[in-house]
């Protein structure tokens, strides 16, 4: 591709995100930290420049509107997340916030309105790196938001609660900004692919087909800590060994089953000295399906089991889930509209489920969605080698502005 029209302003711009980090020595930007306050402050200033209204509402969110020529019609909605995991690459969620910005800047530069408001969102917590709890941002919006979540804490002990209070927002008002039935037209949402399949069928962009269920959950196995030299091994309550049996259970229970994965993402053992027994144990379970009946039978296996395991070896055991979504279907027509714009671009396309979650499954009892996957490379993502194509950027940010120039509600 000789020129880029959109990409390298940004590649820039992404860039620049990927600096607001809480370490210097990896991106890593979790909610309502002093980090999150200031990505999205700049993405506000993009908006603006870009002709939108700003706005950052109750659960922490940053709204771009694009008026349209008709005020009241419902408004496309569009964008991705602006936290990240620790360790995080930079184009994970950010693409999906600055490629559709880029679109509203050349739309207003031709000074061009459709008939419906644009709104562009940058979500805040989608990943649920700091309190566990994802896709906050999106389920308020959506009018999902549970406040029993608020009573969450990281690892400081903090509650979201205290956390929304020093941030400067009421944690009794997060759902406010809940989105009335029928206000928004439809959802769609640009993303790296987080996977290897376009890649290794040699394509730039992918339409999505459905957006696998999660259920993720905490654990908190208690058994009695102990003098590593003189407690004989029979007479041991040792949480990190069961644990560790737990997550052998895992692997074994989620292999072999098309679509199925299980991961234990964090463990803590406590008190954790190298001469101690650990006496809690305390880690994450995350199961994900393409079809809700297997993800939910594989959760409910690992549950029995947990139990099973800690009985036998005389230990108290608590489960919390902190997350639970359904396998979620991308509208037809609009898999159809993602569809022609990408081969409005010239370039060949397919379709692909995603199994990962996304905050446009979050927005499905609100709206119809649909979802646009742009490779990276080797596939790599949640991870600071992730990395993307210029030419990519560009094709992809070319078919979300054809999406948003041709569509048309659906029912």
């Amino acid at each position: 591709m000789a020129a880029h029209r959109f990409a390298d302003r940004m590649l820039a711009q992404l860039d620049e995100l990927g600096r607001i980090s809480e370490s210097p020595d990896f991106l890593a930007r979790t909610f309502l930290v002093p980090q999150h306050r200031q990505a999205h402050e700049r993405v506000a200033e993009w908006m603006r420049e870009a002709g939108m209204e700003v706005e950052h509402d109750s659960a922490g969110n940053v709204v771009g509107r694009y008026a349209g020529t008709e005020p009241a019609a419902p408004a496309l909605m569009t964008g991705s997340h602006l936290d990240t995991v620790r360790n995080a690459g930079k184009y994970d969620g950010m693409l999906g916030v600055i490629a559709p910005i880029a679109c509203i800047a050349d739309l207003n530069k031709r000074g061009k309105r459709m008939p419906f408001p644009i709104e562009v969102i940058g979500f805040a917590n989608e990943e649920g790196t700091r309190f566990g709890s994802a896709m906050t941002g999106s389920r308020a919006v959506a009018g999902t938001f549970d406040p029993a979540i608020l009573e969450a804490r990281d690892k400081q002990g903090i509650s979201m609660g205290n956390a929304y209070r020093s941030f400067g927002l009421d944690p009794a008002k997060v759902g406010f900004c809940a989105r009335k039935p029928g206000s928004i037209a439809a959802f769609v949402e640009l993303h790296i692919e987080q996977g290897p399949v376009l890649e290794n069928e040699g394509l730039a962009l992918g339409v999505v087909t459905a957006i696998s269920g999660a259920h993720r959950f905490r654990v908190e196995i208690t058994g009695l800590a102990g003098h590593a030299g003189t407690v004989p091994m029979g007479q041991r309550q040792d949480a990190l060994v069961a644990a560790a049996e737990i997550v052998q259970y895992i692997e074994k229970r989620c292999t072999g089953t098309p679509t199925l994965v299980g991961t234990v993402g964090m463990m803590e053992a406590l008190p954790g000295a190298m001469n101690v027994i650990p006496g809690k144990a305390v880690f994450s379970i995350d199961v994900r399906a393409g079809e809700d009946d297997l993800r939910d039978l594989a959760a409910d296996d690992i549950l029995k089991q947990i139990g099973v395991i800690c009985v036998g070896r005389k230990l108290e055991y608590k489960i919390t889930e902190l997350y639970n979504s359904t396998a979620t279907p991308c509208h037809p027509k609009l898999m159809d509209a993602a569809e022609a714009a990408i081969t409005a671009q010239g370039v060949p396309t397919m379709r692909l489920p995603s199994g990962a979650g996304h905050d446009a499954a979050t927005l499905a009892p609100l709206c119809p969605i649909a979802m646009i996957f742009m490779r990276c490379t080797r596939g790599i993502s949640h991870n600071p080698l992730e990395a993307v194509l210029p030419d990519d950027v560009e094709l992809a940010t070319g078919a979300l502005l054809h999406f948003i120039e041709n569509f048309k509600p659906v029912r």
